[in-house]
């Protein structure tokens, strides 16, 4: 029977070609069908592989169905188990402390992405490339989660140095160099496919089909969504705050002219009624701004005292595995 151990990265030695990794959230429904379509691809690829599974808190079956699982196909299959649910990146971040491959490969639990695809992949980076993105054809998302897809896509381009077409694929391929750039930079809120691309000498895309979920509903609600989004823009770029500065600059300069003109008028036509509503819905514009600008600053402070704090960013409570 394989051994039940629980270890650290410096213990695990590189040892297969190929390592695929799936973070795992309340997807009790879609196991089975995602083994049963997972395993077959990679034993056909003729290459060594490991499959490993990051438990991220799920509240359902999914636990004993990742143990059973690693019974059945001890010799491919590793099973990180999270005390709590701390997030899909930092699932994946926990996975890649831990590889054994020389390619890793990232994979939703959600059949969304066809394991099916993985092959597309390999032959990019067979063909020299250090980090391969998946971008979606014939997105399977409803109308709203598309077109907000879209529009952070664009702020993204905009205020980034960041080239990726499809920024929520999470089908994509890594090579061992990259993934240990991505563990060393020790990034508390970060997002991987962009710190990849940062760190990758030769990055590409290819594209891959889009399936509906299979079963169970998406576990990124809009707020999720929202903060991982913050978190790409304030991992990457300072834009935001020079945006702010800008049009705090603008609306302060404004404001003056504005002063000027009321002044005048005062002086020239007398009190006005009306006057006071007009310095109310100003100022009250105003004081939004600076609130807005108060949060901006915020997120980046934040961000620097996690950092600075130290604190573990997860706590692994056991690993599957068998021993090599």
């Amino acid at each position: 029977m394989p051994d039940l151990v629980a270890v650290s990265s410096s213990s695990v030695a590189p040892g297969v070609a190929l390592s695929i990794v799936i973070p795992v959230f309340n997807e009790e429904l879609n196991l089975p069908t995602l083994f049963n379509r997972l395993y077959p691809v990679l034993d056909g690829l003729g290459r060594t592989y490991e499959v490993i599974f990051t438990n991220d808190g799920s509240a359902d079956r999914s636990r004993e169905l990742l143990a059973a699982q690693h019974a059945a196909r001890p010799q491919h299959t590793r099973v990180i188990e999270f005390n709590a649910n701390y997030g899909q990146h930092m699932a994946i971040m926990a996975a890649f402390e831990r590889v054994r491959g020389d390619v890793i490969v990232t994979l939703d639990a959600d059949l969304q992405n066809p394991p099916e695809e993985i092959p597309k992949l390999l032959e990019a980076v067979a063909a020299g490339h250090d980090c391969v993105g998946g971008y979606r054809l014939n997105r399977q998302d409803s109308f709203f989660r598309r077109y907000a897809s879209k529009l952070i896509n664009f702020v993204r381009r905009q205020t980034t140095s960041i080239e990726m077409t499809d920024q929520g694929c999470m089908l994509r391929a890594y090579s061992r160099a990259v993934v240990e750039a991505i563990v060393r930079s020790g990034a508390v809120n970060t997002f991987i496919p962009a710190l990849a691309y940062s760190f990758a000498s030769n990055p590409t895309e290819v594209a891959v089909r889009h399936e509906e979920r299979h079963a169970g509903v998406s576990n990124y609600s809009l707020y999720k969504l929202v903060r991982l989004n913050f978190d790409l823009i304030t991992a990457f770029t300072l834009a935001p705050l020079q945006l702010f500065t800008m049009v705090g600059m603008t609306c302060a300069a404004g404001s003056f002219v504005l002063v000027l003109i009321l002044a005048a008028r005062r002086i020239i036509i007398g009190p006005e009624e009306g006057g006071l509503f007009t310095l109310m819905g100003i100022l009250f514009f105003l004081i939004s701004v600076a609130i807005v600008g108060i949060g901006l600053i915020g997120e980046y402070v934040g961000r620097t005292y996690q950092v600075v704090r130290s604190r573990q960013r997860y706590f692994v409570s056991h690993v599957l595995e068998t021993k090599l």
